[in-house]
């Protein structure tokens, strides 16, 4: 097992900021220090100039495997994570066969062991009819309780108000929800079917998916978590209204109520529709430029504790159809922390902020074991971060199997130079190393 001693680097931890070196032994970071001496069988990084972040956590990937790997698969889409920084995911269980009994569930942990490069963790799915099998669920090894509230990719609706009770009551696990209203959605889209047919302008999906179906069903998810006293973290948030729905009076380890924006609802608005069409059709949508502005600020104030991708790879041909048959979602996972570095260097967000909520945040929410944070004793999830070393975004250089990006031909202004997993160096200067050093997830609860 190499050794590796990070010199000269720009730490970023818990707040602060400070110039020192970190030494990595096996998988662990073993001394943190203003100048630690090298020794013959040390590999040096120099990272002269660089921040040394904690890895990313992103608590919401769709990498796709099993049954729909030609959009992407585990291999495929980790390997674009750790080029873009990120060294942990939380899988979502919309895969087929959807994730819903304990057997599946694990078939999918196992597909990971085999062929992970980032750490893992897969969300067990939960339907109107399997509260039996969400209850086996082992809160050790397992990330949490997912419930689409709304539909999207894959069947996985839960509409029933009693079995969604009964969930929310009967499990301590936490309970992540996709919130948009389907009655909502339901009819807004048949009004607009009327007058344009199958080929509605994508310009119109943040009014089909609209303010009020997101409200609606994120409101009534917080009502029941606040009944029941179930642990709720509400993924994807999108709306300026939602925004008074969450607080940031009690301190984030005493929050029964989290939740989460995804990065390209902080960087992209409707009025991208014009050039993106539905290669930025998300779901929930990309809303207006007031909703955006609503996240920043409540990002920026910790009512929102986490920023993540929702990447969910699909191919240019599915796209392209029209409206009502293209899918919704897109990748991002390569992307995400380089897009906000690019938030950074336009003053809108501080590198400890994006730290926080990227990487300290999604462990203290999910209490993941020993990781997201630069501490001795924990596990060497690390980036170096180069904010002066510009690039552009194009086809070759993009590492998801669909082939393309919502910002191919964008130029940015900092670059992952290196991502090590469990203290292995797995991705440097562009290439990506054939080393499987992802491992599953554990988590600290009872």
């Amino acid at each position: 097992m190499s050794t590796f001693l990070i010199k000269n680097a720009k730490i970023v931890n818990e707040g602060s900021l400070f110039e020192g070196d970190v030494l990595i032994e096996n998988e662990i970071i073993s001394q943190i220090g203003e100048s630690i001496s090298a020794k013959p069988n040390y590999t040096i990084v120099d990272a002269e100039g660089s921040f040394l972040l904690p890895g990313v956590i992103d608590d919401q990937v769709h990498f796709r495997e099993p049954g729909l790997t030609h959009k992407g698969t585990i291999a495929t889409e980790s390997k674009a994570a750790v080029a873009g920084g990120t060294t942990s995911f939380i899988e979502q269980p919309n895969t087929v066969p959807n994730a819903i009994t304990q057997e599946l569930l694990e078939q999918k942990y196992e597909i990971a062991r085999q062929s992970s490069y980032a750490n893992y963790s897969f969300m067990m799915g939960g339907t109107n009819t399997n509260l039996d099998e969400l209850l086996k669920t082992n809160p050790k090894n397992v990330a949490g309780i997912k419930l689409f509230l709304g539909s999207s990719t894959g069947n996985m609706l839960v509409d029933d108000q009693e079995a969604l009770e009964k969930i929310f009551s009967s499990t301590k696990m936490l309970i992540a929800v996709h919130c948009e209203d389907e009655g909502t959605i339901k009819a807004n889209l048949e009004q607009y079917k009327a007058e344009y047919g199958e080929n509605i302008p994508v310009k119109f999906h943040h009014l089909i998916r609209s303010t009020d179906a997101c409200y609606l069903s994120s409101s009534r998810a917080i009502e029941l978590a606040k009944k029941t006293g179930a642990r709720l973290h509400v993924f994807h948030l999108s709306t300026a209204k939602e925004m008074e729905l969450f607080t940031n009076k009690i301190p984030l380890e005493e929050k029964q109520i989290t939740a989460e924006v995804c990065v390209h609802h902080l960087w992209f608005t409707d009025k991208d529709y014009e050039t993106k069409g539905s290669l930025i059709k998300w779901n929930p949508a990309v809303k207006t430029q007031d909703d955006q502005d609503a996240l920043w600020k409540a990002l920026l104030d910790d009512r929102i504790d986490v920023i993540a991708t929702d990447h969910a790879p699909h191919t240019l041909e599915e796209k392209n159809n029209p409206y009502t048959s293209s899918p919704s979602g897109g990748p991002l996972v390569q992307h995400s922390l380089v897009l906000m570095m690019e938030a950074y260097a336009k003053g809108k967000i501080s590198v400890e902020k994006i730290v926080e909520k990227m990487c300290h945040n999604p462990a203290r929410i999910f209490k993941i074991e020993k990781r997201g944070f630069v501490r001795e004793g924990y596990f060497a999830d690390l980036v170096i971060v180069n904010p002066h070393l510009p690039w552009n975004v194009k086809k070759e250089n993009l590492l998801y199997k669909c082939g393309w990006s919502p910002i191919e031909g964008m130029n940015l202004k900092s670059r992952v130079t290196h991502t090590f997993v469990n203290g292995k160096l797995v991705y440097q200067n562009g290439k990506v190393k054939e080393v499987l050093a992802g491992q599953r997830l554990t988590f600290d609860r009872e």
